[in-house]
């Protein structure tokens, strides 16, 4: 059985992991105002992606880019936390979902009611950078198994399953029932059709376990930081010095 043998925490990123936080909220608050401004694109059944058609786009652009940038710092923040093979797997589909969202950001999405006629290459490349972000989610449990197992993330354990577990049950809520509904409808979308909080849901589920995984990241890294005076694993409840810091 493979080991997580994993470089110090000191070798984390806290800029890195600053970046993913950050990049993350940027896109859960330029998604939101979205929402607000334009009132007109109904959010029960549009996806996310048609807020870059029309007035405003940019923003949904900023936004996609603002949350590939987030996956691509957090890479960076934890590569050295995650060595065994099911870790570096993970990783790798953390990049994947980077690269699907640059894809949907730099082409944009054919609106939700196109007929297969008038679909569009620039909306089939679109659709193309979704698939891609189909990684997310196991991008997710993975990292996020390894990283409990990890001794030095024993104080993160927690909020690391919570997050994770999140991710994981947002997908498969997603997934399911935009299946359901899409199948019930003939592959014909409308009014009727209730698909976008479902993908609202999942992709803001993904920015939680985004910063949480970033949060705690800087957490462990300031926590056994020889600098901080803090230096060892420091578990909830317990006041006296850790052990690393005999």
């Amino acid at each position: 059985m493979a080991k997580n043998i994993a470089k110090p925490v000191t070798a984390i990123s806290r800029t890195a992991a600053l970046l993913s936080f950050a990049s993350a909220a940027t896109f859960v608050v330029l998604l939101s105002t979205l929402h607000v401004i334009k009132p007109g694109l109904d959010p029960s059944w549009h996806f996310i992606s048609e807020y870059a058609i029309g007035d405003h786009g940019w923003m949904m652009v900023l936004a996609f880019l603002s949350l590939a940038l987030s996956f691509v710092a957090l890479f960076v923040a934890i590569r050295s936390q995650t060595r065994t093979i099911a870790g570096r797997i993970g990783l790798a589909l953390l990049l994947v979902s980077a690269l699907g969202l640059t894809i949907a950001a730099i082409f944009t999405t054919d609106p939700i009611t196109v007929s297969k006629d008038a679909a569009t290459s620039e909306g089939s490349l679109h659709n193309l950078g979704g698939t891609l972000g189909l990684a997310m989610p196991f991008s997710a449990a993975l990292i996020g198994w390894k990283l409990t197992r990890n001794p030095a993330w024993s104080s993160a354990k927690r909020p690391l399953l919570w997050a994770t577990g999140l991710a994981l049950v947002a997908f498969l809520v997603s997934f399911v029932s935009v299946g359901v509904m899409v199948s019930q409808s003939g592959g014909k979308f409308g009014p009727d059709v209730l698909v976008g909080w479902p993908n609202r849901i999942e992709i803001v589920a993904y920015s939680v376990w985004l910063t949480v995984v970033a949060w705690q990241a800087i957490r462990v890294r300031d926590t056994n930081d020889p600098g901080s005076g803090r230096e060892g694993v420091v578990r909830r409840g317990d006041d006296r010095p850790a052990e690393g810091g005999r």
